[in-house]
C-alpha cells in the first residue's frame, strides 16, 4: 500500500486550479472570544458544492483514463460527496450512477441533480451510507463503472489535502502560520489529506480531528488497530456518520506513529447548538457535519486544543443544510444545554389537579412546550408526557423539588429512553 504524499497533494492543487475555487479563510471574532484562541474559519460551505468534496471527487475522475472515463462512474455518499462527484462530472463530460441512503436530505438531492444535469444518474435507496455504498459496488462489478470512494482513495485523499495547503498559503500572506487546524471526520478522508500534507510540508502544525459521539469509526479504528464496524451509529450527523472509517485513510493516520493527529468526540447537541451560533450570530449556514470543527472548541470535555492565543484554524466542511430539520437542531440543542425536559406525570384524575400543577409545580420563567394527555381506565389517575422548557439550566434542581413535593408521580423521560425518541 503506497500511501499517498504531499507531491500528490501539490499535483492535485495544480489540477484544481481553475475548477474548484479557493475558500476563503474568515476571522471568527465569537469563537475568538469564547475560547482565547485567534480562531479563523476554512469557509468550505461556500465553494460551489458547498463543501470541501469537490477536491477529492475531481482529483480522481479527472485522473481516470479515457476509456475509464467512457466506461462511467459511480460512487456512494450520504449527500456532499454526491455533489461533489455531480460537480466533476459535469465538469469532464463524464457519465455517473450516484447512491444515496434514505437519509439524505432533500436539498442535497436537489442540489446533485443541478450539478450534474443529464450526466448523473441518482439512487436512493438504504438506510445508512454504508448500504448505499453496497449496491454503488454491485454496480461497479456489473458494469465496469469505476468507483469514486468517498474517502478512501489515495486520489480522493491527495484532493481533500488541498484544504491544508490553501491554509498554510493564505496565512503565509499575512506572515504568519497556524498552530493547529481542526477538521471534522467521517470515514478520515480530509484529515488525511491534511496530515499528508502538512506532516511534510509544515510539521509543526498540530492537527485535530472530530467525529460524532454517536459515529466515532476512526477513533474505533485506531484503537483496534485497523478499520471495525460499529454496532450503532446516530446518523444525525450525516454528513460523518459512517460505520467503518476507511482502510486507506486509517493507513495514513496510523503510519504517523505518535505524531498523528489528536482524534476527539462532540456531542451532537453541542453541534447543533454551534450550527444555531453560527446561524443566528455570525449569519453562516452549516450543515451538521460542517459545525462539527468549531464544535469542538467549546467542548468541556475535549479541553483546549491550544494554549491560549494560539491561531486555530477549523475548517467548515459544508453548508447543505435542510431548512426543515432545524425543528430537530433547535430541540437537540435545547436538551443539550439543559434548557428542555420532558417528564411522564401521574395526574389525579380530580378538578383542580393541572391547575395545582401549573401554580405550584412550574416556576414563573418555566414554560409548558408540550402536553400529551391520555386518560386511562383507572378512574384514579391519568398520565401525560410533558415538555418543560427552562430559562436557566440551574433552574432544573427546583424544580425537580417541586415536583416531589407535589405528591403528584413525576417520572423523568431521560434522553436515552425509546420515549425520548418520540418527542426529537
Amino acid at each position: 500500500m503506497e500511501l499517498p504524499t504531499a507531491t500528490d497533494v501539490e499535483r492535485a492543487a495544480r489540477l484544481l486550479g481553475g475548477v474548484v475555487g479557493t475558500s476563503p479563510l474568515q476571522h471568527s471574532a465569537r469563537l475568538s472570544a469564547l475560547t482565547g484562541l485567534d480562531v479563523w474559519l476554512k469557509r468550505e460551505d461556500l465553494q460551489e458544492v458547498r463543501s470541501y468534496k469537490g477536491r477529492g471527487a475531481y482529483n480522481l475522475v479527472a485522473g481516470l483514463g479515457a476509456e475509464e472515463q467512457q466506461r462511467g462512474v459511480t460512487c456512494a455518499s450520504a449527500g456532499n460527496h454526491a455533489q461533489g462527484v455531480a460537480f466533476a462530472c459535469s465538469r469532464l463530460g463524464v457519465r455517473a450512477t450516484i447512491f444515496l441512503p434514505r437519509t439524505t436530505p432533500r436539498q442535497k438531492r436537489a442540489r446533485i441533480a443541478a450539478l450534474g444535469g443529464p450526466l448523473v444518474d441518482v439512487v436512493v435507496d438504504g438506510d445508512t451510507y454504508d448500504d448505499a455504498n453496497r449496491l454503488c459496488q454491485e454496480l461497479a462489478a456489473s458494469t465496469g463503472a469505476a468507483v469514486v470512494p468517498a474517502f478512501d482513495d489515495p486520489r480522493t485523499i491527495a484532493g481533500q489535502g488541498t484544504v491544508a495547503l490553501e491554509v498554510l498559503d493564505q496565512l503565509a500572506q499575512q506572515g504568519r502560520s497556524p498552530d493547529v487546524v481542526v477538521a471534522p471526520v467521517g470515514g478520515g478522508g480530509l484529515l488525511a489529506g491534511m496530515v499528508t500534507l502538512l506532516a511534510e510540508r509544515a510539521p509543526e502544525v498540530g492537527l485535530v480531528g472530530v467525529e460524532p459521539a454517536g459515529a466515532a469509526s476512526m477513533t474505533a479504528a485506531l484503537a483496534a488497530g485497523g478499520p471495525v464496524e460499529l454496532a450503532t451509529v446516530d446518523s444525525f450527523v450525516d454528513g460523518a456518520a459512517v460505520r467503518r472509517a476507511g482502510d486507506w485513510t486509517h493507513a495514513v493516520l496510523a503510519a504517523q506513529g505518535a505524531q498523528r493527529p489528536r482524534l476527539v468526540t462532540v456531542p451532537e447537541g453541542l453541534v447543533c447548538v454551534e450550527m444555531l451560533d453560527l446561524y443566528q450570530s455570525d449569519g453562516i449556514i452549516a450543515e451538521p457535519a460542517g459545525a462539527l470543527a468549531p464544535a469542538a472548541l467549546r467542548d468541556p470535555a475535549v479541553g483546549p486544543v491550544a494554549d491560549p492565543g494560539a491561531t486555530v484554524v477549523c475548517v467548515l466542511s459544508g453548508g447543505n443544510n435542510d431548512v426543515s430539520r432545524y425543528a430537530e437542531v433547535v430541540e437537540r440543542a435545547l436538551v443539550h444545554e439543559g434548557l428542555r425536559h420532558y417528564f411522564l406525570v401521574e395526574f389525579p384524575q380530580e378538578p383542580g389537579a393541572l391547575r395545582m400543577f401549573l401554580d405550584e409545580v412550574l416556576g414563573p420563567d418555566d414554560d409548558i412546550v408540550l402536553f400529551e394527555y391520555v386518560k386511562r381506565s383507572n378512574r384514579e389517575t391519568g398520565p401525560a408526557l410533558v415538555g418543560i422548557e427552562l430559562q436557566r439550566p440551574t433552574d432544573y434542581a427546583a424544580l425537580l423539588e417541586r415536583m416531589t413535593s407535589s405528591g403528584i408521580r413525576v417520572e423523568v423521560v431521560e434522553p436515552t429512553s425509546p420515549l425520548f425518541r418520540m418527542v426529537q
